[in-house]
């Protein structure tokens, strides 16, 4: 049947019944199948771009299996692929997309800055706002801007290095804060090269990294002070500070224990080093004022990104008096011809004041319970060793009956389950981050119940063919016909 939805027509299919075998690798093999079958034209469109773009995609973290994923468009809480297949959208950008897609604040501020001029290099009124925002939920209380979550990082152990006139940083093992030198550093070394526990190797992520940087990088690991203090011991006076997600996020998501950030703290002070919170991704999507809300705990420098732009790229880099006087004074120049952008911080402005609201985090946390407890009551139901965590807007589902404190523990963890629970999803209609294992899904301001329930039952779909030999049923699709 035909029905009109948001000025375009789109087609409902019937639900339809797959008969799936129990062996992983079989499971996969077929998911894969319906996943291509779906999307002749992105094929189509993968293989044209080889020919102009390296890989045939923008970013190496698009390449999926079984082929790209080529978008048209997006609308609320919806995304739409080239070959017309809608998709309840909880891939969120990798962490963006708070806003969800086309939302009528952040239309209405960017068209009206468009027409009044689109870059200055100079900054604009939009930015005392925003950085009066940013220091009301994050408690620092100076703020530059930048264009990426890697410019924020980089500019933040540049500043660490700048005031302590040291070279050493510490890093978590298994933390992605960026692509820039200094933290490209054991961001997911396998076991065989990643050394002992509790005294973690420090491993390039790429080539292209000069070993002098690596040498500059110290590795510990995550809810484990006693990490920190041996490398501390081992180097007086060396360490400028450590960077760390205060929640982990590129491990699934695993939280800091008790006590834990708050004692990094004292510690690395009481050894003359700074504390810097990466918040790229759990900068509003954990909570309005993101995993330093939560946790309690306002370091010395935060980094923000993704979200805060509501689609837009921007970045934010805050500090205490103290640290953010070193820019002021001009000890550390922190600059970009882009930084503060017109329509960044017209955009951001608008995510800030009148999306990223109490009443929409209040929807947005009633929206996680819902898909917490009814993906845990599937998995109750089959059996399946996994287990669901969330951070506010932010959830995975983690493949191990037992909690996960650490990338070691994160390790471990088969990560077919994740690859075949992404297909399932793909092909009922839900898009989530490819790479499910490392990634999290994302609720937004415009998700609803119905979005979320299609999410429960996709994933039941999922769990009753990798636990059993037996049916399982999609939920009929909505394919777009033509646009209006």
């Amino acid at each position: 049947m035909f029905s009109q939805i948001e000025g375009a027509t789109v087609s409902t299919t019937q639900d339809s019944t797959v008969r799936l075998p129990a062996d992983l690798a079989e499971v996969i093999a077929e998911q894969e199948r319906i996943f291509a079958e779906r999307q002749p034209e992105s094929r189509r469109m993968a293989i044209e771009a080889a020919g102009s773009l390296a890989g045939g995609v923008t970013s190496n973290w698009q390449i999926t299996a079984p082929q790209p994923v080529w978008l048209s468009h997006g609308r609320g809480s919806k995304i739409y692929d080239v070959d017309g297949n809608e998709y309840v959208d909880l891939h969120g950008g990798y962490g963006v997309g708070l806003a969800g897609h086309a939302h009528p604040a952040i239309v209405a501020a960017v068209t009206r800055q468009v027409a009044q001029g689109t870059h200055f290099a100079q900054p604009t009124p939009d930015a005392l706002v925003v950085a009066g925002e940013l220091a009301a939920r994050f408690g620092q209380p100076l703020w530059r801007f930048a264009n990426s979550g890697t410019e924020a990082t980089m500019d933040a152990i540049h500043l660490m290095r700048a005031i302590t006139g040291r070279d050493l940083i510490i890093k978590v093992e298994g933390c992605y804060h960026g692509h820039h030198d200094s933290v490209q550093v054991s961001v997911g070394p396998e076991a065989d090269e990643a050394g002992p526990e509790g005294k973690p190797a420090q491993v390039p992520s790429s080539t292209g990294i000069p070993g002098p940087f690596v040498k500059l990088t110290l590795v510990a690991s995550f809810n484990d002070t006693d990490s920190v203090a041996r490398l501390l011991d081992e180097h007086p006076d060396e360490i400028a500070g450590m960077i760390i997600e205060p929640i982990m996020m590129n491990a699934g998501i695993i939280h800091p224990e008790p006590g834990y950030l708050a004692a990094l703290k004292d510690l690395l002070h009481s050894r003359g080093a700074l504390l810097t919170f990466d918040e790229v991704k759990t900068g509003l999507t954990a909570g309005p004022a993101g995993a330093t809300g939560l946790t309690g705990v306002v370091p010395d420098i935060t980094c923000l990104a993704k979200a805060i732009g509501g689609g837009v790229a921007v970045a934010a880099i805050g500090g205490t008096a103290e640290v953010m006087a070193h820019v002021a004074a001009g000890d550390y120049e922190m600059v970009g011809t882009f930084n503060g952008n017109p329509l960044a911080m017209a955009a951001a402005r608008a995510m800030l004041t009148e999306v990223a609201t109490p009443e929409a985090y209040r929807r947005i946390d009633a929206l996680a319970e819902r898909a917490a407890e009814g993906i845990e009551r599937e998995i109750a139901a089959t059996g399946l060793a996994a287990h669901v965590v969330t951070a506010g807007a932010k959830g995975c589902v983690v493949f191990s009956a037992e909690p996960v404190r650490d990338y070691r523990g994160f390790l471990g963890i088969d990560d077919r389950y994740s690859h075949a629970h992404w297909l399932f999803q793909h092909n009922g209609g839900v898009f989530l981050p490819p790479w499910g294992k490392i990634e999290q899904w994302l609720i937004s301001v415009q998700h609803d119940e119905p979005d979320i329930d299609r999410f429960i039952r996709n994933f039941a779909a999922f769990a009753a063919a990798v636990s059993h030999d037996r049916s399982v049923t999609f939920p009929a699709l909505r394919t777009l016909a033509k646009e209006e």
